[in-house]
């Protein structure tokens, strides 16, 4: 077992079994500062972090800055501002300014709880500043209104046999299909996405909603589009999971579209599917999951949308976050380019 898989089995999004965490080969900075030091460093993360997520994010961090710390023959009682300064100085060099802020959010948050702990006196990234980072517009390739519905429209949904002419129905192409246009049209993170379970796509009255179960345990609830709704309608009919309410929404489906499993697809297994149907359609080379949400929000306000509700639908907490997704600036037109006449 890789050091990867002995993290997931004891701090992963199903690693609840408590043998699994009490035996996990924790790092060697951390198992030679003492038995109090082990103890704190599985507390932190089994009992202060609760979304998975952000636990695997912080554990990346926290767990490679341990690791240079290993290499460099610093112990953990020793860790001083200079250090950890020195050790964000090197990583500036490897990763972005946005990827440095974060793993100094997740050492230093990970220092206080050691000093709660009583395994640090103080905590030494107090007095390290991370790098300067303003954000004004996403990063994230969009497509267009056009490019989205012929990615949508690229999808595979049924199979027809070379011999007879029978029409059968392409499970993995339907799936696909109504996972997309559903982050598309209800602006829903991926991670919300394949949290769903069957209850979660509802009807209330005359409309069907997407219930998502967003950051911090909150539930937000979306009125499902028209088309997102006839491809979930279609996906559910053919794989007869209609009626399973308190299953995933979303499952793997073995081999080369045989019947669906019992086992919720991951943010990588819908990652890796959005790249090979990207990619088959011609999609812009740094499509992935978090496209559709951007693309999604800037169709909405292309077409008269009000940022107020776009950040409502997308159940942003500031405005701000929502103008990020917001590419219509993006689009400067070559004849724009053409007006500097020299």
């Amino acid at each position: 077992m890789t050091d990867a898989d002995a993290w997931e089995a004891a701090f992963g999004s199903n690693g609840s079994s408590l043998a699994n965490r009490f035996n996990f080969p924790v790092p060697a900075v951390i198992a030679n500062a003492g038995p109090v030091a082990r103890e704190k460093y599985i507390e932190y993360f089994t009992a202060t972090i609760r979304n998975a997520n952000t636990r695997r994010a912080y554990a990346v961090a926290v767990n490679r800055m341990l690791g240079w710390c290993d290499r460099h023959g610093i112990a953990l009682p020793a860790l001083r501002p200079t250090i950890v300064a020195t050790y964000i100085e090197e990583l500036m060099r490897t990763v972005s300014p946005a990827t440095v802020k974060q793993h100094l959010a997740a050492i230093r948050d990970f220092c206080d709880y050691l000093v709660l702990g009583q395994v640090l006196p103080t905590n030494p990234c107090h007095a390290v500043r991370g790098p300067k980072h303003v954000v004004k517009s996403g990063k994230t390739p969009v497509l267009t209104q056009q490019q989205a519905r012929e990615l949508l429209d690229s999808i595979e949904v049924a199979h027809v046999h070379p011999l007879t002419g029978q029409v059968t129905a392409n499970l993995i192409g339907l799936r696909d299909r109504a996972l997309i246009a559903m982050m598309i049209y209800s602006f829903a993170r991926i991670g919300a996405a394949v949290s769903m379970n069957v209850e979660d796509y509802w009807q209330n009255g005359k409309r069907w909603w997407f219930r998502l179960h967003e950051k911090g345990g909150k539930h937000h609830a979306v009125p499902a589009h028209h088309n997102a709704e006839q491809y979930l309608d279609a996906y559910l009919q053919a794989t007869g999971i209609a009626d399973q309410l308190k299953s995933p929404l979303f499952r793997t489906i073995p081999g080369h579209g045989g019947d669906v499993s019992d086992r919720r697809m991951t943010r990588n297994d819908a990652l890796a599917m959005i790249k090979r149907r990207a990619k088959a359609a011609g999609m812009p080379r740094g499509t992935c999951c978090h496209t559709f949400r951007a693309t999604g929000i800037t169709a909405y306000l292309r077409g008269g949308g009000v940022l107020e509700n776009a950040q409502t639908i997308a159940a942003h907490e500031s405005p701000r976050t929502t103008r990020l997704y917001d590419r219509r600036s993006d689009e400067i037109s070559p004849g724009e380019i053409e007006r500097i006449v020299i």
